[in-house]
């Protein structure tokens, strides 16, 4: 294994580094001004707009897509999606890198038909819409995908879709145009073949946007919020089904592969991040007669963060030259591993960072607060960590010895 960048991704890197520098991170307190003064809340404010010309006039545009402009491998894509999490809230929507719309346009890449390509995946790959996925649902355990109750009925040549959503990343922008409903179609079926995906543009009669849902009491309105949405008798086209009836749990599992190991490469810029304000505060401030930096604890905290970021991008970049040589399948093992560590891992180094910062670390005067409510989240998204971990431990007691 050999993890040195290439002489294209080192391009890549210098290219971000200035973007971040230069841009994106003077524009971080520009979008929390536009946020306050915004009369529509939802929608991408014209900083990202502007952010996002630039990142397409530099080259850094739909990275994160094997087949983009780029053609990133994973390994490649790796080192560009770490340093965007350095500005969580601006550089992966000025990228077009951004759940849950990355997520979105790979499942249609890789399973949509050609016209359901035309009509939702260029459009998307274009910024010009963005998109929600709805999956998780409040009455039923989601940690279970076979749960889902939503129901996706064959009723001619269309299908009707029913059922309660929540946590639908996007929903609440106006411009998420499309929504990727999971549902069941077949409850007699295997129990992984009683669902499918359906696409529901957002204006389709029955979809009803309920509410907005906040994390810890942020609610991402710079990424289109987190949506409530039910669908009562939605009546849609029958080629809007993805792929085939009962493909659905096999699609989700695709879609959420590449997804988990987005999340922890932009996690990874967020404890970096988090580094540079604890050697930025340590310095800085005095207590008791003496910078905090000579404080043997604040220096432990120190090395056991770098020990932690070290290790941990090791194992992502392990994960990404898998996923690159061997296949999502085949990489499993450490795409389980890496989902569980690193929130776990960043979520501590944020927690020491916060606890530096005293009360400016709970407020927002800096960014810990909102990215430590953000990886808190990640121990949930995409599955909790007690599924992964019981799904680690049953694939590592079946190898044989």
């Amino acid at each position: 294994m050999d993890f040195a960048h290439d002489e294209k991704t080192t391009a890549l890197i210098e290219t971000m580094t200035s973007f971040l520098e230069e841009r994106v991170y003077p524009a971080e307190a520009v979008l929390r001004r536009q946020l306050n003064d915004s009369p529509d809340q939802w929608s991408p404010q014209p900083i990202v707009r502007e952010l996002q010309a630039e990142a397409r006039r530099r080259g850094l545009w739909n990275l994160f897509l094997p087949t983009g402009e780029q053609g990133l491998t994973n390994l490649q894509y790796a080192a560009i999606a770490e340093l965007s999490g350095r500005s969580a809230k601006l550089a992966p929507a000025a990228l077009n890198c951004a759940a849950p719309d990355t997520g979105n346009m790979e499942l249609l890449e890789q399973f949509g038909s050609e016209a359901q390509k035309r009509q939702w995946l260029e459009p998307l790959l274009r910024a010009e819409i963005r998109s929600s996925f709805c999956m998780t649902e409040p009455d039923v355990a989601s940690s279970d995908a076979t749960n889902i109750a939503t129901t996706i009925r064959r009723d001619g040549d269309s299908y009707v879709v029913s059922g309660r959503k929540w946590w639908s990343t996007g929903a609440m922008n106006p411009e998420a145009k499309i929504f990727i409903v999971m549902g069941k179609t077949d409850v007699d079926a295997p129990r992984h073949r009683q669902q499918s995906m359906i696409l529901v543009p957002r204006d389709t009669p029955g979809v009803t946007v309920v509410r907005p849902l906040s994390v810890f009491g942020y609610d991402d309105r710079d990424h289109g919020g987190h949506a409530e949405v039910v669908f009562n008798d939605v009546r849609v086209p029958a080629e809007n089904l993805v792929g085939e009836e009962g493909d659905g749990f096999a699609i989700a599992q695709a879609r959420l592969g590449p997804g988990r190991i987005h999340h922890c490469m932009r996690a990874l810029g967020m404890a970096e991040r988090a580094m540079d304000l604890m050697r930025e505060r340590a310095n800085a401030r005095v207590a008791f007669g003496r910078p905090l930096a000579e404080q043997g604890v604040i220096r432990e905290w120190i090395a056991e963060s770098r020990i932690e970021i070290e290790s941990l991008r090791l194992l992502v970049l392990k994960t990404a030259w898998l996923m690159d040589t061997v296949g999502n399948r085949k990489a499993m093992t450490e795409i389980q591993s890496i989902k569980i560590a690193v929130p776990r891992a960043v979520e501590r180094i944020l927690d020491r960072a916060i606890q530096l910062y005293g009360g400016a670390g709970v407020s927002d005067d800096t960014p810990l607060a909102e990215m430590y409510a953000g990886v808190r989240t990640l121990r949930l998204a995409d599955g909790p960590d007690e599924v992964h971990l019981s799904s680690l431990g049953k694939a590592e007691l079946r190898q044989r010895s």
